[in-house]
């Protein structure tokens, strides 16, 4: 169990303003940089500057704050796993982004589940985001994204590359002769929310091209992948999508992928879990599984 002062100092980086931090603790903002003031004579190092009117944390800082949100994080596992031991069932909390989760792992997975009879498992489906956030809050063991992510509080693992494609109905006729990614601009988008991994690679990429996604006219923006073929599936419009969410359309001739000159474009799967761990042998162990498993 964390020390209040590690609390109140974890809520300070959460916020980065100690009168935001006082109102969310129920303290005095003296209390809160008192709180700040005894850990670092604990430590013996400042946490905290002041950059004009911006509170910045040290580099001694970054490393107490890494290290007790992985403490904190690893108590929350220990704690469900504390609960798991009186019914002598383990249960194994992971999270998933859409793609990965209904096209990309599937098949791995059934086999991890077969080869694991006596584990229960709790799967979370969400965007990148979402599952970084529970993530951070202990409330997954690990996950499998597709999206951007700064990598500093993570251990990560490269699960699998996809490629990644514009495509549209078979059916479709193009508003104009497309060639390149800029003819496509003059079709009706479809797209994932913001926070998609899959919306996030699409951004990257068509920033890299001084271009963005509202050069599109119309746009339609969807939170479900399936959705999203089965749109296009009904000439709705043009998507940009992992080949695994719709190869069986391609290959069924519903589907087509749409060629472009300048645009190829691979993405990794990552296998991410909580820096400094003390679950990281048993989460490199289950990649390790997973990773041989989809071979």
């Amino acid at each position: 169990m964390l020390d209040f002062r590690m609390e109140t100092f974890l809520t300070v980086c959460e916020y980065m303003n100690f009168t935001h931090a006082a109102e969310k603790l129920n303290l005095t903002q003296p209390a809160v940089s008192q709180h700040i003031k005894y850990l670092e004579k604990e430590y013996d190092s400042p946490l905290f500057i002041r950059d004009k009117k911006k509170l910045l944390l040290t580099p001694a800082g970054e490393i107490l704050r890494s290290a007790l949100e992985a403490m904190r994080n690893d108590e929350n596992t220990l704690k469900k796993r504390m609960k798991e031991s009186l019914t002598q069932k383990r249960v194994l909390t992971f999270g998933v982004t859409m793609t990965i989760g209904e096209y990309a792992i599937v098949p791995a997975l059934a086999k991890f589940i077969q080869a694991h009879p006596d584990t229960d498992f709790h799967i979370r489906y969400g965007n990148t985001q979402k599952l970084l956030s529970l993530l951070c809050d202990g409330l997954i063991d690990f996950a499998i994204v597709e999206g951007y992510f700064k990598g500093d509080n993570y251990q990560t693992r490269i699960f699998q590359s996809e490629e990644y494609i514009a495509v549209a109905s078979k059916d479709h006729v193009f508003q104009n002769p497309v060639t390149s990614l800029r003819d496509l601009t003059s079709e009706r988008l479809l797209l994932r929310e913001h926070g998609s991994g899959t919306r996030a690679i699409l951004t990257k990429t068509l920033a890299l091209k001084n271009m963005s996604i509202y050069d599109f006219p119309h746009i339609i923006e969807v939170e479900n992948i399936h959705t999203i073929v089965s749109l296009l599936c009904e000439d709705c419009g043009i998507s940009f999508l992992y080949k695994a969410a719709v190869e069986k359309e391609i290959q069924q001739g519903i589907l087509k992928q749409i060629p472009l000159s300048d645009f190829m474009v691979m993405h990794d799967f990552t296998f991410i879990w909580n820096k400094d761990s003390i679950f990281s042998e048993e989460y490199e162990g289950i990649f390790q599984e997973l990773l041989r498993l989809s071979k």
